[in-house]
């Protein structure tokens, strides 16, 4: 619920700092800062000017901090309400000090996300680009900030407007058959009114198919690295992060477990699992991580197979290659400053069909190829539409996975975005049945407004409280 009240947070990120930002929002918001900041000289806040002065403590008297302080008056400002700010030096203690001499001056502590939910209410922003703020603060790559920053700027809310104008337009028509049916007027036939339901559904699809690409983009492309036992799948791993992150010995079976860790990769977060080597084993303990390592696989974007160039084929390198079937992914074959004993083309003759780079895991300058071969493996996993994200990551609601779009669309990467948009679907085609059907054009409408109404709700022209609540909670404390 929104209460009229004046809330306080900090605006930075916690732990020591150069400047820190405390945001103060509500109708007593320049009272409070009138409060506990005396500026260097006497006159009036000019808004969206900074002033330097005192942070005081109104009941004593005492300087807690020299700092800057801005007014921004409502509507103009982030939340559609007064605000104002105070930027000080970043220690903790300053900050908390500032904080509870707001609050005794009559604020309180702002809850998750209240600030930009206090945009949302007041219309500064809409439910999608709201949720686009928490978008950038989580991003971790060029190609999620990206998607957060095309929604946040509107391009989502733009075509999810454009879907439900479509809608409306229809149910309109059906308006018309309602109301003037005995009337001497051309109505569309039902044949062209299903025509009209069926190009809104192949659009609205488009958009929700999005999702995979969308996820790929905001929580990175998960790829797990196998191969047989000292094929060369931790020194890969180190290689790639830059790092020791992995133990490397001659020993046959060191990594026991799978080891997660993420690296920049063009404009790509490339989530790594390094797994224990894939073989028959009797251990327990080694048996568990392989099993694991099944499952990385399973569960993985993008499959990275080892390959060790410098020992024949075993039956552990054909399992590797039955699992990358049907897989989009790179094969490596490791080892190649040591004597050869297979070649690449042994490996196609045992069926392995994605692209293979030869490879020395232990020379530094081939780090920049691989990269580059990895970017190009993202790149068609995000273009093209065969290959698949597993259900499990796609989540409840999907009835399949879903196929990529390609990268000139607008991907949707929430799933309250997808299942709205699958409500809408559902919607739209019971609407098709009926209009095929030649049910009642009143029957039809009910069906027209609900795809309306699921529509509307990702943008939040229709959203209740419980929904809202949902959403903000996760946001950082003084977003």
């Amino acid at each position: 619920m929104y209460l009229p009240d004046t809330i306080v947070a900090p605006a930075t990120a916690p732990g020591l700092g150069a400047v820190a930002i405390v945001r103060l929002s509500g109708p007593r918001a320049f009272e409070i800062l009138d409060a506990i900041f005396r500026p260097m000289h006497s006159a009036e806040f000019t808004p969206r000017m900074m002033r330097l002065g005192d942070v005081v403590d109104p009941a004593t008297g005492a300087r807690i901090d020299r700092a800057l302080a801005v007014v921004m008056p409502h509507p103009a400002s982030l939340t559609g309400e007064d605000v104002a700010e105070i930027q000080c030096h970043g220690g903790p203690y300053v900050v908390r000090r500032i904080i509870a001499l707001a609050l005794d001056a009559g604020a309180r502590v702002a809850e998750p996300g209240e600030f930009t939910r206090r945009a949302f209410l007041n219309g500064r922003m809409d439910l999608a680009e709201a949720e686009a703020v928490a978008d950038i603060v989580a991003a971790r790559s060029d190609s999620a900030l990206a998607n957060a920053l095309s929604q946040l700027s509107g391009a989502l809310s733009q075509r999810v407007d454009e879907l439900r104008a479509q809608v409306i337009a229809i149910r309109a028509h059906l308006e018309v058959e309602i109301d003037f049916s005995d009337e001497d007027i051309r109505l569309p036939s039902r044949r062209e009114v299903a025509a009209e339901i069926e190009r809104l559904i192949a659009d609205v699809t488009v958009l929700h198919d999005s999702f995979a690409r969308g996820l790929l983009m905001r929580d990175g492309v998960r790829a797990t690295i196998l191969g047989k036992p000292n094929a060369g799948k931790s020194s890969l791993l180190n290689l790639l992060l830059g790092a020791d992150r992995a133990i490397v010995t001659a020993i046959a079976g060191t990594t026991r477990d799978v080891i997660e860790d993420s690296v920049q990769l063009g404009p790509y977060a490339l989530v790594l699992n390094d797994t224990a080597g894939v073989r028959e084993s009797t251990d327990d303990v080694e048996r568990i991580g392989i099993e694991r390592t099944l499952r990385s696989a399973r569960d993985a974007d993008l499959l990275i197979a080892m390959f060790d160039s410098s020992r024949p084929l075993e039956p552990s390198d054909l399992d590797v290659i039955r699992i990358t079937n049907d897989r989009p992914g790179l094969a490596i074959l490791n080892k190649r400053d040591l004597p050869a004993a297979i070649a690449s083309a042994d490996l196609r003759d045992q069926g392995l069909r994605i692209p293979i780079l030869p490879f020395s895991a232990i020379n530094l300058d081939e780090a920049a190829t691989l990269r580059a071969e990895l970017i190009k493996a993202i790149d068609a996993l995000i273009a093209d539409p065969s290959p698949v994200i597993s259900r499990e990551r796609l989540g409840e609601g999907s009835a399949a996975a879903a196929t990529i779009p390609t990268n000139d669309q607008i991907a949707i990467s929430r799933e309250r975005h997808r299942d709205a948009l699958a409500m809408a679907l559902e919607a739209l085609k019971n609407a098709r049945n009926a209009v095929l059907s030649l049910m009642p054009p009143e029957i039809v409408a009910v069906d027209i407004m609900a795809a309306a109404s699921a529509l509307g709700s990702i943008t939040g022209e229709v959203s209740g409280e419980d929904v809202l609540d949902a959403i903000f909670r996760d946001f950082c404390i003084g977003k």
